[in-house]
């Protein structure tokens, strides 16, 4: 299997971090030839391994705010 290619184009933020000091980040990531994603994964400190994640284009990420929106508007009229 070949080595997977992939370039962080921009760091956009750390959501957490594990007791094995890898971070769960949100990044846009270039993955092999094809166009920039927002990604959503833990890393290493050296951003050299990672898990399985979950990427979006923008329309995507759009959808999920709105949704996330939706969802904590709801939670905040439970309180």
């Amino acid at each position: 299997m070949a080595d997977l290619k992939f370039e962080i184009i921009e760091r956009l933020g750390i959501l957490s971090t594990k007791s094995n000091n890898w971070n769960k980040e949100l990044n846009i990531v270039k993955w092999s030839d094809y166009e920039p994603k927002y990604d959503i994964r833990e890393w290493n400190q050296e951003h050299t391994r990672m898990s399985k994640g979950i990427t979006f284009t923008e329309e995507e990420l759009r959808v999920l705010y709105a949704l996330i929106e939706d969802e904590l508007k709801q939670l905040d009229s439970q309180k």
